[in-house]
């Protein structure tokens, strides 16, 4: 660092002056602007009055401001721009002269735009044009800073934040609409199912009494056929001595059946020849009245 300092001091006394890269000098005489100089080494006699001022960076620069106003619906919310901006090459004395402090005069400019649109605006609008928004501070700022020697190269809304409650109150407003939504969609999808189960059982309900109608029809079917059979291949007998004996013989079957089962505690069913055309006559009258309705 001293030889630096030693060697510009040197190159000072000798009235040279080095002007570095992505920098422009001004150089004055007598105190008045006379040219930019480019970078490079250049000849400047000092004995004439001339010297070179200062030095501009015509590097890119970013500036953030964070401007905090108030959305149409009354929700403050802080709105941080992106200003990404640098000095133009041919109007670098404006640059120099005209401004002391750039970031200041871009960050009232910003300032203003955002205060002046944000309003009109209520808060989802606001999330929703940030382009817009960003696009009118951009124009905003071309023409002013132009005048100065600024190229505005790129505007952006990196970010608008509502208050910590605000944001709070919308995550609880979203949650409790999806939650809404989730319980209607339970509440539909259990009426469908109580539907389908409904049309199930009334479908199996109906198949089962076509399948009971069918079977006591086939069991009338045959005892018709076993009794006309009977009564032709034997003389002397009438059909009600048929189905006599056909229920008769039923009617041991059963108690084969119910005594052989390992399941079976106890039966109380009226015995006796009484009771044999008893139930002869009960199982006689059902059939028939079976075969009546099949009529019909």
């Amino acid at each position: 660092i001293g030889m630096g300092k030693l060697v510009a001091a040197i190159g000072k006394f000798l009235c040279f002056v080095q002007v570095n890269q992505s920098t422009v000098g001004i150089k004055e005489q007598f105190g008045k602007f006379e040219e930019v100089l480019h970078p490079g080494c250049h000849f400047v006699p000092w004995i004439t009055g001339k010297r070179v001022t200062g030095q501009l960076t015509l590097r890119l620069r970013q500036l953030d401001v964070r401007c905090e106003t108030k959305t149409k619906d009354n929700v403050f919310v802080t709105v941080v721009a992106s200003i990404q901006y640098r000095a133009m090459e041919d109007k670098a004395n404006d640059a120099y002269y005209k401004l002391s402090n750039p970031k200041a005069q871009i960050q009232s400019y910003v300032f203003d735009v955002i205060r002046a649109s944000v309003p009109k605006l209520e808060l989802d609008d606001a999330f929703e044009q940030k382009n817009e928004i960003a696009k009118a501070v951009e124009e905003e700022l071309e023409k002013a800073m132009f005048a100065y020697g600024y190229e505005i190269v790129q505007t952006l809304i990196v970010d608008i934040e509502p208050d910590e409650k605000v944001k709070r109150a919308m995550n609880e407003i979203n949650a409790a609409a999806r939650l809404r939504v989730a319980a209607n969609e339970k509440a539909e999808a259990e009426k469908i199912v109580q539907i389908k189960r409904a049309e199930g059982e009334a479908e199996a309900k109906y198949l089962s009494g076509l399948g009971i109608a069918r079977q006591r029809q086939a069991i009338v079917d045959g005892l018709r056929d076993s009794v006309l059979g009977f009564s032709g291949n034997v003389p002397g007998t009438s059909a009600k001595d048929v189905m006599d004996l056909v229920l008769v013989t039923q009617y041991f079957d059963t108690m084969k059946e119910i005594g052989a089962a390992s399941k079976s505690s106890a039966v109380f069913l009226p015995h006796g020849p009484g009771a044999v055309a008893d139930i002869a006559s009960q199982i006689r009258d059902g059939f028939l009245q079976a075969s009546t309705q099949q009529a019909k």
